[in-house]
């Protein structure tokens, strides 16, 4: 079958050879014939020399096949590898040798494979399924020639768990020999395991080796094979393995799909544990067949390119590299007010109907409870580094778990409710949370639908619900057993490490699944401090945090704090009563809220009374974060907050702040293409990475005046990493040192920055690039129009502009907007943004995401569009 070619698969790179056995199975002098994908040939002719091996190892029931995008991207990089995709003895188009053969035998067999293709390293190994658990026997045993190690949907060791259901009916005596060989039931359950579905000329070749009893022997074999419990015959070997892993110090890349039935998220935690080193990336939505279901080859490929970094690298463009200033803990002020029985947090209880009632905890309560807590918590045996779930809504409950996590050393995980119940559930299995503390509802879903950790009640719970929810201990039990060890001098305190994991932050998912963002103690500090430096921030000050991320730092800068009464997962839900008596509860100097929220604000200001009134006159700096607010409703919030500084600044989670501007300085900007979001904060830079004509971004960085493109960001509180997401990371990283944002914006002469939509929602037209937020601006100037999206409909670079708009009136029925209204509205957007509107749209309500209630979907709204313009029945996002 040498020069065959299936889909995907050039005739040259399938060959044959015969290999000496030396494994156990065989006797003496015994020879098998392989079948492999070998690009090697197609290389020398092209007079290429390739930089190392790859050395990809299937698992089952597939065979080489599984890698052909491997072997052929890595034939035409730039900087080309050889790649040998093996088919395994009994597998695929290798020899049926009609033995046996164990995981061992199976390591050794790709030794001699090796010994017999004269490989020299560099060799980087990469594997699937069992292949995984094969190619690392191989490594260890190799580890002269190895200089890296690829990992996809595998496992090394059951580590505990109990074998996945789907292999433990494969192993049943009733099942087995019929499900795996008789029939090909196994293959094709593998197949539709596929996201999307595998083509019929895809799934065609997969089953091409194994059409017969006699060729699925291999394959009955190798699921019989898996060492689910110490006797089995092969156990040895996986232990062996599994521990010898831990000795590679290789670089090491995983890439996982974690719609995986069979290899789930928990053996990629044990994976990490065993290969701390190891670069991850998690494909969301992706399943077992990950090389199927996404392009791992463009990755694998980078990872390998920056694993060996050249020594030239250009790092021109590294901000300048400074000292860190001395390290202020984020606990340094709770440890500095010890003895204080002033108010530290302040908690709005449920109204009676006619009194707003409140909860106050001081600071010296408020840090007996953290060390309480925290001692707890180790005695329980968490650990520095290990992941704390959080889900209690923001309260002095939160507020104590979160500082107790940050004394310990645990790395606390903070996903947002409001991301819905597979959001979150996506966030949280991504994270790996070796512990979840919750309230009763979030641990009942947890309970439900399988989510990682040990679980803890913020409560106490009766034994019935203690038992029913899985709960390992409670919050009072942990605070209790803390003290008493406390009182014995046990659980000391180390030091805090400035560059430990301190927080996993989730986005709100308005660009995609929620992303998990890490954070270290050095740059949680710096956000901190940013916050004090710009807008002069000072212990004594007293905050309401109507916006959810902002409830964690009260402490930190030493002021008082209280959330309103509302629903955080929902901003609009804030009415202007609940945000007044938050601040009077507190004598507010400073209001946190998202634009969502104060929009409900001024919706529901009439209802204040005059007590209310007062104390948001009190009020000497609002904020507003998460998205843009015009100047017109900020001008009506000045009127609520009169004495206050009204501010917006402008970040993201990865960055909170960027940059700021005040109301004064918005009216002073005045129209521009986009939103002016101000100036740098105290100790960012922001750069622009140029637009190209397509669309595409460049690789320079820009700060002159004028220049369309990405916005880029230094800072000491950047960010430090996305969790588990090498490949998105790499892609915001690309400039070392800078963040890039995936916004699209330009500074002025001034140096403001002017915000005009993300990189995934510019227009492509006949007239050159577009962006929506100065035509959304010039929509919404026309009286009846409530809210504008601006999107691109069509083939990129001959994209028509549609205008899609919320009115006041708020039609109930999707569809084209009357004639006068359109009319208006196309020539408002022509006249201010300089774009020729295709047609305009009405929608009763705006897709948003769920955290801000303000961020658009225009993605969804441009498929609804180009749905609705051809004539389809195109539903709603």
């Amino acid at each position: 079958m040498v020069g065959r070619s299936w889909p995907g698969v050039r005739p040259e790179f399938s060959r044959y050879l015969t290999v000496p056995s030396t494994a156990v199975c065989d006797l003496p002098d015994t020879s098998h014939r392989w079948h492999v994908l070998d690009n090697g040939a197609v290389l020398d002719a092209q007079g290429l020399t390739p930089a190392g091996t790859i050395l990809a190892v299937h698992g089952n029931p597939t065979w080489s096949y599984l890698w052909r995008s491997v072997v052929e991207a890595a034939t035409v990089a730039e900087t080309p590898w050889r790649v040998i995709a093996v088919d395994q003895l009994d597998m695929g188009f290798s020899e049926r040798t009609g033995t046996f053969r164990r995981l061992d035998d199976r390591v050794t067999d790709l030794g001699d494979l090796t010994d017999a293709l004269g490989l020299s390293g560099p060799i980087v190994t990469l594997g699937h399924d069992w292949g995984g658990v094969i190619s690392l026997g191989w490594a260890t045993r190799h580890r002269d020639l190895l200089a890296g190690v690829v990992l996809t949907n595998t496992a090394v060791h059951p580590a505990g768990f109990t074998l996945p259901p789907a292999l433990s009916l494969a192993l049943n005596p009733a099942v087995h020999r019929w499900g795996t060989q008789t029939t090909p039931a196994f293959l094709k359950v593998t197949h539709s395991l596929a996201h999307p579905p595998l083509s019929a000329p895809v799934k065609a070749a997969f089953m091409e080796p194994y059409l017969t009893s006699t060729q699925r022997a291999g394959v009955a074999n190798f699921v019989a094979d898996i060492p689910a419990e110490p006797g089995h015959p092969s156990w040895p070997a996986l232990e062996a393995i599994s521990a010898d892993i831990r000795s590679l110090r290789v670089p090491s890349l995983m890439m996982w799909g974690p719609r995986d039935p069979i290899f789930s998220d928990r053996y990629l935690r044990d994976l990490m544990d065993r290969l701390p080193q190891a670069s991850v990336h998690r494909f969301e939505f992706a399943g077992h067949l990950l090389p199927e279901d996404r392009d791992i080859a463009t990755p694998l490929l980078a990872w390998l390119t920056a694993s060996l970094p050249s020594e030239d690298n250009d790092r021109s463009t590294a901000p300048p590299a400074e000292a860190n200033p001395p390290f202020r803990s984020m606990l340094s002020e709770l440890d500095a007010r010890r003895d204080d029985q002033t108010d530290a947090v302040v908690d709005m209880l449920p109204s009676d109907g006619s009194t707003r009632l409140s909860r106050a905890v001081s600071w010296s309560s408020l840090a007996r409870r953290v060390d309480a807590i925290a001692s707890g918590l180790a005695e329980l045996g968490v650990r520095r580094g290990d992941r704390v779930n959080l889900l209690v809504p923001p309260s002095s409950e939160l507020t104590a778990l979160i500082y107790a996590c940050l004394r310990l050393g645990a790395v606390i995980v903070v996903a947002d409710a409001g991301l819905g119940t597979r959001g979150l559930g996506r966030a949280i299995r991504g994270a790996g949370p070796g512990y979840l503390i919750g309230i009763e509802r979030a641990l009942i879903g947890a309970r439900a639908l399988n989510w990682p950790g040990q679980r803890i009640a913020v409560g106490d719970l009766s034994p019935a619900k203690h038992r029913l929810l899985g709960v390992t201990t409670t919050v009072p039990d942990l605070e209790r057993a803390g003290t008493r060890a406390l009182a014995g001098n046990g659980s000391p305190f180390e030091t805090t490490d400035p560059d430990a994991d301190a927080a996993v932050l989730f986005t709100s998912g308005s660009t995609g699944p929620a992303k998990g963002v890490v954070y270290t103690h050095r740059q949680l500090a710096a956000m901190r401090d940013t916050l004090q430096e710009t807008y002069g921030l000072k212990p004594g000050d007293a905050l309401v945090a109507g916006f959810a991320p902002f409830a964690l730092l009260g402490p930190a800068l030493g002021a008082v704090s209280v959330t309103p009464d509302m629903d955080v997962t929902s901003p609009r839900t804030l009415t202007a009563s609940a945000l007044a008596d938050a601040a009077a509860a507190i004598d507010a100097t400073i209001v946190f809220a998202s634009p969502a929220a104060l929009v409900n604000v001024l919706a529901t200001a009439a209802d204040m009374d005059s007590v209310q009134r007062a104390a948001l006159e009190g009020v000497n700096l609002l904020l507003s974060a998460g998205a843009p607010l015009g100047a017109r409703l900020l001008q009506q919030v000045q009127q609520l907050a009169p004495q206050a500084s009204v501010h917006t600044p402008y970040g993201m989670t990865e960055a909170l702040p960027v940059t700021d501007i005040s109301l004064t300085g918005i009216i002073e900007a005045g129209d521009g293409d986009g939103v002016c979001v101000g100036t740098p904060v105290a100790g960012a830079q922001v750069r622009i990475a140029p637009l190209a004509a397509d669309g595409s971004v460049t690789d320079a960085l820009s700060e002159s005046p004028g220049v369309l493109g990405e916005i880029v960001v230094a800072a000491p509180h950047v960010k430090d990493r996305y969790d588990r997401l090498w490949i998105t990371e790499q892609a915001s990283s690309q400039h070392p040192g800078w963040h890039h944002t995936g916004d699209v914006g330009q500074l002025d002469a001034e140096g403001r920055l002017w915000v005009q939509g993300r990189l995934g929602h510019i227009i492509t037209t006949p007239d050159g690039v577009r962006t929506p937020v100065a035509a959304e601006l010039a929509a919404e100037s026309v009286s009846a129009i409530r809210r504008a999206a601006v999107v691109g409909v069509g083939p990129a670079g001959t994209q028509a502009v549609v205008v899609i708009v919320e009115t006041d009136t708020r039609s109930r029925r999707p569809g084209l907007l009357d004639q006068e209204t359109t009319h208006s509205v196309r020539s408002a957007v022509l006249q201010r943004a300089g774009i020729k509107v295709s047609a305009v749209l009405s929608i009763p309500d705006m897709p948003t995401d769920i955290r801000h209630n303000s961020k658009i979907d225009r993605s969804a709204l441009s498929e609804w569009a180009g749905s609705v313009l051809s004539g389809q029945k195109g539903s709603l996002p």
